[in-house]
């Protein structure tokens, strides 16, 4: 079909309607063919070496999955409309005397308050110490890291997400990621461990209202030469907040006491 015409180039675009990708968002939401738990309200495949984001209501789950097991997920959180409370990595780490994410751990803001809970993880194989790469390191190893590149840098990739909800770089913390493992050995050197492979996912549940930004992208210390990302499977559904009484709210005194602050603070705003 002829572009070279506005009219010819409205004829295709139109054509285009209803034509499904292998990476896409799928909107509505609920148009997505496979079941999920609750009412979908999210549902997207983000292609490697880009990136998406969105605002999840408190209680919301999110499931991340690698499809091929070359995924990896670079994931910054923000309170929506306070942002200044945001995902503290130093702090995720540190209140729960462990560098390792995994099934019932918290992602916790600087403020002592939960963001969200690790509800479910079939990967094990996660990062809470490198963060993602940057222009400068992509440059040095594929040759480029500027966003429309063949290798663009997680960080690039999270201030065009960070610009869409009115953020700017300034804004952007170190981020935690999913679906490629660091571990630390003795001497405190750490060690790439790589994928799970193919179908692992991860369930993330909101604690409070959430800015999500996802870049897909390379681990920085994925010793590969090419530049290896595959697509990432994005889905949430409706459900519902961690309330006292859960298993996950008195799994840990510390992880409790989050909870407790983060219900003490949504009560005194009235939402709670």
């Amino acid at each position: 079909m002829a572009t070279a015409t506005t009219h010819g180039a409205r004829d295709h675009a139109r054509a285009q309607h209803g034509t499904r990708t292998e990476t896409m968002p799928v909107v509505p939401a609920s148009d997505w063919p496979a079941a999920v738990p609750g009412t979908p309200v999210w549902a997207e495949t983000v292609a490697g070496g880009n990136y998406t984001h969105r605002v999840l209501a408190r209680g919301t789950e999110l499931r991340l999955t690698d499809l091929a097991g070359d995924a990896c997920a670079h994931l910054l959180l923000y309170v929506d409309g306070r942002p200044w409370e945001r995902l503290n990595t130093a702090d995720t780490v540190k209140v729960q005397w462990n560098a390792y994410l995994g099934a019932d751990r918290l992602l916790l803001s600087d403020q002592g308050r939960v963001l969200a809970a690790v509800v479910a993880d079939g990967s094990g194989r996660h990062d809470a110490l490198c963060g993602t790469s940057t222009l400068v390191r992509n440059t040095e190893r594929y040759g480029d890291g500027s966003p429309q590149s063949p290798s663009p840098a997680g960080r690039e990739l999270l201030k065009l997400a960070a610009a869409k909800n009115g953020l700017g770089p300034r804004d952007l913390p170190p981020s935690l990621s999913f679906f490629q493992g660091v571990e630390v050995r003795a001497d405190g050197a750490l060690d790439f461990t790589g994928s799970a492979g193919p179908g692992a996912s991860v369930t993330l549940r909101a604690e409070q209202d959430l800015t999500v930004l996802i870049a897909n992208v390379p681990h920085p210390l994925d010793p590969r030469p090419g530049y290896v990302c595959t697509p990432l499977e994005v889905l949430a559904w409706r459900a519902r907040p961690t309330e006292p009484g859960d298993q996950l709210w008195d799994a840990t005194p510390e992880g409790r006491r989050a909870f407790l602050n983060t219900l003490d603070f949504l009560t005194a705003r009235g939402l709670a």
